[in-house]
């Protein structure tokens, strides 16, 4: 087993953790899950560098690295929904024995009006749908010989996703600590969370819509090469 192999699994571990830690009512916690979640995310790079410096490109590391991130997504963005999702949502009235569930959304004061930020589920379903869609095309094409390269949207919406949550579990930590000593009429604690809720809801729009965008451009671009070579029958 190489060292880029070790990072993946690392982060394979680190994924249930990161997720579990939202839901202490203690902020330290959720700020351990904050940093824990920014090192998971920091590994993805390192660990394909690695690999390719040191010229360890294996088979299993190939197969692990997307069921790291899928993983590492799923549990995030799970997490996620169940603290920021409205509360008349049945997934979190179901979940109402968890601290803080459905009561954390990003919170944006725009002069005297107070916006509560949620995560519908129908952004859930959209972000952890795509990656369902694109691994089955990616097996499917692999299977036919059709090699399907990462593209430019697809890196970008990565990175959306990865500061969207960063954002998201930093307001975990931080609301915590704030509520814990009552702080929340501080003009510096609003004038952080108007911040905060801003970066959150803006990476959350762009993941998004650059999920729907690549899809698209996955679709258009390879669509037809893996549909022709479907037609074709397998090599046996």
């Amino acid at each position: 087993m190489n060292l880029p192999t070790i990072v993946t699994l690392g982060r394979v571990a680190l994924a249930p953790v990161v997720g579990f830690l939202a839901f202490s009512p203690d902020w330290s916690w959720r700020m351990a899950g904050f940093c824990l979640f920014v090192a998971a995310a920091v590994s993805d790079y390192i660990d394909g560098t690695l690999a390719r410096r040191r010229n360890q490109v294996t088979d299993f590391g190939k197969l692990l690295d997307p069921l790291a991130d899928k993983l590492l997504l799923v549990c995030t963005l799970g997490a996620m929904y169940v603290l920021q999702a409205p509360a008349s949502e049945p997934f979190v009235r179901a979940a109402s024995g968890l601290a803080d569930a459905g009561r954390l959304p990003f919170m944006l004061d725009v002069g005297s009006t107070h916006l509560a930020i949620g995560l519908p589920f129908v952004l859930v379903a959209i972000v952890i749908g795509r990656e369902v869609l694109m691994t089955l095309f990616r097996q499917v094409a692999a299977r036919r010989g059709v090699l399907i390269a990462a593209i430019g949207p697809a890196k970008w919406k990565t990175g959306f996703q990865s500061v969207w949550a960063g954002a998201a579990y930093f307001w975990f930590a931080t609301f915590t600590l704030v509520r814990t000593h009552g702080w929340e009429n501080e003009f510096l604690w609003r004038a952080w969370a108007a911040f905060n809720a801003f970066v959150g809801t803006v990476t959350m729009a762009s993941a998004v819509a650059l999920t729907l965008w690549s899809l698209w451009l996955y679709a258009r671009r390879y669509g037809p090469a893996v549909y022709s070579a479907w037609r074709t029958p397998a090599p046996r």
